[in-house]
């Protein structure tokens, strides 16, 4: 039996649901919830209102093409180091579902049907900025800088401020400083956001070899790390305030929530000064809270968005 026979064989125990379900997840279904969730505030605060439905839809489609793209492709790439990890054993290309040049070729194809979804629907610049997001987080952050740096998911984490730049663009045609501004806050917030999901799975990325922060460094030194980088990301959405502008509806949501973040953060660094293992840091607290506080904080940009209340600024 040919080694082509062989894989088609492994394929054939899979049912058709199985398999579909498969490709969706090499998508990372989760992942692109998260940035979907950023694009539609950031193109209502674009808008000063709720853009064209078709607009909206359109922008959402192309966005999910592209990210899914670069998801898939990020499973094929790192499909050596997914079979050894505890919490990725079950990804499809791990368990056989889906074939890693099935997996190659779909990811390919969601990418090109994303940049030309964008380029004939939205415009031009959106599709640019699909196809640039795609590219780094393929070539620059997966293939260059994840197995390589302990930084690696601080300039990875640039794909994932795309989307605010794509949604934008989407709705005026062009980039303004407000999305820049979006674009840093999720820039500074991805380090504590993934950091301490490192903690818990430093053992992980420490048998494949990928060093992660939490592999290299000592809680007390992501504790560190962890502050500065709220910190800066809270000033950063105090600084969208005059800048966009927007009205009291975001400005008293980023105090808020600002302080909120702050205070887990500095939670976990105080926590990290008394333990010596990593496992007593609590660090999961901080990485759903961070999921908590962007969800929030682009929910009030939104109402802000839409809410008839005089900027603070003008």
């Amino acid at each position: 039996m040919t080694a082509v026979e062989d894989a088609r064989g492994a394929r054939s125990r899979w049912t058709r649901r199985q398999r579909v379900a498969g490709f969706v997840a090499l998508t990372k279904p989760r992942i692109i919830e998260l940035l979907l969730m950023t694009t539609v505030p950031t193109m209502m605060l674009a808008q000063r209102g709720l853009p064209p439905l078709w607009l909206l839809g359109a922008t959402l489609v192309g966005g999910t093409l592209a990210a899914g793209s670069a998801n898939a492709l990020n499973c094929y790439i790192d499909r050596d180091i997914d079979m050894r990890m505890h919490r990725t054993g079950k990804r499809p290309l791990v368990t056989g579902v889906v074939a890693p040049r099935e997996a190659l070729v779909f990811g390919f194809v969601l990418g090109l049907l994303s940049v030309v979804w964008l380029g004939l629907v939205v415009n031009p610049l959106s599709a640019l900025l699909a196809a640039l997001a795609i590219a780094f987080y393929v070539v620059v952050y997966t293939l260059g800088l994840k197995r390589r740096t302990s930084q690696n998911i601080v300039w990875g984490g640039a794909a994932g401020c795309m989307p605010v730049l794509i949604g934008w663009s989407a709705v005026t045609g062009s980039l303004s400083w407000a999305p820049w501004v979006l674009f840093a806050v999720i820039f500074l917030w991805t380090p504590p956001h993934y950091w301490p999901l490192s903690i818990k799975y430093r053992a992980d990325y420490a048998e494949v070899g990928v060093p992660m922060l939490p592999v290299v460094a000592s809680p007390l030194t992501v504790g560190r790390q962890v502050v500065g980088y709220a910190w800066a990301m809270v000033a950063a959405t105090l600084v969208l305030v005059p800048v966009a502008p927007t009205g009291p509806v975001y400005a008293v949501a980023a105090v808020l929530l600002g302080a909120w973040f702050l205070a887990e953060s500095h939670g976990l660094l105080r926590r990290a000064k008394r333990v010596t293992s990593a496992d007593e840091v609590g660090a999961m607290r901080l990485f759903h809270t961070s999921i908590s506080y962007l969800t929030l904080l682009f929910l009030a940009l939104a109402v802000d968005a839409v809410v008839p209340l005089q900027p603070l600024f003008s």
